[in-house]
């Protein structure tokens, strides 16, 4: 997550988090003709996924490191693992050149398909750069990492069971600076390029920082005067911020979310697409507002948790892996319930 200068940043994300603890909801109401919320149908493997992560995590960060566009060859390294992971699950995955000021860089994109007339079309997207001077474990590897995962549990359970929806796994190219704000965002091009051929994508999930967690009694921050108003003192919960268009959407993503006891959600609707609250348009889900298509950001609430946002100390050792892995089990949840 990138955009503004740090102190502007932290006063737009002061309020746009307050909007979202003030107009937050814990727990949900599932969507109509759903089972109650204390039932979730598919069920992940928890501690095989958690550790997979942490190999994802692995590669991203150690093997690989600094993902930036001061480091092309790396940037070039981690579209390959993404690529050859989607082929080692059986997924054709392919990378979609642009020209970055005389650089190459790739977007990555694999779908899986599970029929020929699918009722809906949805695209994950992470962004897979980091900021230059970090390796970027929670910004934005641990996105990548759910991300891959994600991918795994849902060519695992359309093999078992028929899905409505086909989905497509874009991991993008160039959201941190200096590409941010300009078109040359991965996720603009494919945002633009998507509206021009009439791609159908019916909802656009944003993962960005999803892997970092405090648990002791106000570490989670909030700007006056909401820590007065009762809200959760420990940065355990997962945020979902959408526009007003995408309303709908983002009551959806939360209903699923909440029938997983493990992974407590909180949501946002903005107006405007975000413009009224700069903060909320800071990452890949932006490109695909301004399209004019249906998107969600699903985030840990960046530093207003984590104390190592876009610093070296941003590190795979810091990061939650078990509440990624309830992550990827909440996505599953929503994907499997779609109509």
């Amino acid at each position: 997550m990138t955009g503004l200068n740090s102190y502007h940043k932290i006063i737009v994300l002061s309020l746009a988090f307050s909007c979202l603890a003030a107009v937050g909801i814990r727990g949900g109401i599932a969507p109509a003709g759903r089972k109650p919320a204390a039932e979730m149908t598919v069920m992940i493997d928890i501690h095989a996924t958690e550790a997979r992560l942490r190999d994802h995590l692995k590669a991203l960060t150690v093997d690989i490191g600094e993902r930036s566009v001061l480091a092309p060859e790396n940037l070039k390294k981690a579209a390959g693992y993404i690529r050859d992971f989607y082929r080692e699950i059986g997924l054709s995955a392919r990378l979609e050149p642009y020209d970055y000021q005389g650089l190459g860089v790739v977007n990555v994109v694999a779908e899986i398909q599970s029929n020929p007339n699918p009722g809906r079309r949805i695209l994950i997207g992470a962004h897979y750069d980091s900021v230059a001077g970090t390796v970027g474990a929670d910004d934005n590897a641990s996105a990548v990492a759910v991300q891959l995962e994600t991918a795994r549990q849902v060519m695992m359970l359309n093999g078992s069971q028929a899905l409505n929806s086909n989905v497509v796994m874009v991991s993008f190219a160039l959201e941190e600076p200096p590409a941010y704000g300009t078109p040359y965002m991965g996720s603009r091009i494919y945002a633009e390029q998507s509206r021009r051929r009439n791609e159908p994508i019916d909802a656009m999930l944003c993962l960005e920082m999803v892997g970092f967690t405090c648990r002791e009694p106000g570490c989670q921050s909030y700007p006056f005067p909401l820590m007065f108003f009762g809200y959760p003192k420990e940065g355990n919960f997962i945020g979902i911020v959408g526009n007003f268009d995408s309303r709908g959407l983002t009551r959806s993503v939360h209903g699923s979310f909440s029938k997983n006891p493990n992974l407590p959600a909180i949501r946002l609707t903005v107006p405007f697409n975000g413009w009224v609250m700069p903060a909320v348009r800071l990452s890949d889900h932006a490109s695909f507002w301004d399209e004019g298509f249906k998107a969600v950001m699903i985030t840990d609430s960046a530093f207003f948790r984590n104390p190592h946002y876009h610093l070296p100390s941003d590190r795979p050792e810091t990061l939650d892996y078990r509440f990624m892995a309830e992550l990827v089990q909440s996505l599953v949840t929503f994907l499997a319930q779609l109509d």
